[in-house]
């Protein structure tokens, strides 16, 4: 694997073996030892040119344990505050020897520009980029899925029967694309629901069902109804009538969850607005994966980056070590 940069051109073959990797990673996890000697002497940069929290910690944790050397790089922070180019940034990293930039970008499609231009030869990582996508995010998704349903018997498995609501601001949400495409890929059936002003004009092109009624929705059964947080930060008009209308219409509340199958699971990639999108007793009951979700993370990232950057060589003692 040279880059990952989004989920609509990944093979379900390298989905799964990221996947089935990740659940490599996630095993040594439990050990008393956690880190690996994988990535020794290899360089991870986190580039964030937007505010992060639970993505860049889970990167800066995964290449740490896999023992990589980690540099985080701040846009705030930077010469990039005073005008410096995605270009000069990239040649900066170059000459400091990164093996792999980890990019969080405000534009869709910086990942992509930074991974061909031929300004760096270290492999990208797309860690959200605009409203474009934001792969290992919906990696972690469908591997949390996975193992909520097929629990020991996961490995090797894909998503083919289950079924999956994303539920919210669909038009602003780069993690609702990017579980779109890879979900689909898995072989799930997916369910959009939100408001006719959250769904994009071009959804009509996504191997999708859209409905507008979360009642509806929660009718039909879904394995897991995964909810968007709404992205207030990038609203510059008013998209429903107020918080408290939106909360009653498309909002998970007691009587939701009742009303859900009792197998079904309930996810949200976070940051949450409880009380809007999600009530506390959704947010914390025992059918919520949020925490998992995390979790999966670091391990998702794990084997992300170990593809990356070891995962091309032959078997080594330090591959060994992963098993």
């Amino acid at each position: 694997m040279r880059h990952l940069l989004d989920t609509r051109t990944l093979a379900r073959e390298d989905a799964l073996r990221i996947l089935d990797v990740a659940e490599d990673m996630r095993d040594t996890q439990s050990r008393e030892i956690k880190k690996l000697p994988t990535l020794r002497g290899k360089t991870v940069v986190n580039l964030f040119f937007e505010d992060s929290t639970r993505t860049r910690i889970s990167f800066e944790a995964a290449a740490k344990r896999l023992s990589a050397d980690v540099i985080n790089f701040s846009a705030k922070g930077s010469s990039v505050s005073k005008g410096e180019s995605l270009q000069d940034t990239a040649q900066t990293l170059q000459a400091m020897g990164a093996d792999a930039v980890v990019i969080r970008h405000g534009a869709s499609g910086a990942p992509h520009t930074l991974a061909t231009s031929g300004w760096i030869s270290a492999g990208v990582l797309n860690a959200g980029d605009g409203t474009h996508e934001h792969p290992t995010q919906a990696l972690l998704d469908a591997f949390t899925i996975r193992k909520r349903v097929f629990g020991d018997a996961s490995r090797g498995r894909d998503l083919a029967g289950l079924h999956v609501a994303i539920v919210g601001d669909i038009l602003h949400s780069r993690v609702a694309r990017s579980n779109v495409w890879l979900l689909t890929t898995l072989g799930a059936r997916v369910t959009l629901v939100a408001p006719p002003t959250l769904v994009p004009q071009d959804v009509s092109a996504w191997p999708v069902t859209v409905v507008y009624d979360l009642d509806q929705a929660i009718a039909d059964a879904p394995d897991a109804l995964m909810m968007l947080r709404i992205q207030l930060e990038r609203m510059n008009a008013a998209y429903f009538p107020t918080e408290r209308e939106y909360s009653r219409r498309w909002g998970l509340d007691a009587a939701r969850m009742a009303a859900l199958p009792t197998d079904s699971i309930v996810m949200h990639p976070g940051p949450m607005n409880r009380g809007l999108e999600i009530s506390a007793d959704a947010a914390d009951s025992p059918r919520s994966t949020v925490l998992e979700q995390v979790a999966n993370g670091v391990s998702v990232r794990m084997a992300a980056l170990y593809l990356l950057l070891a995962g091309e060589r032959p078997t080594t003692n330090a591959e060994e070590d992963v098993r």
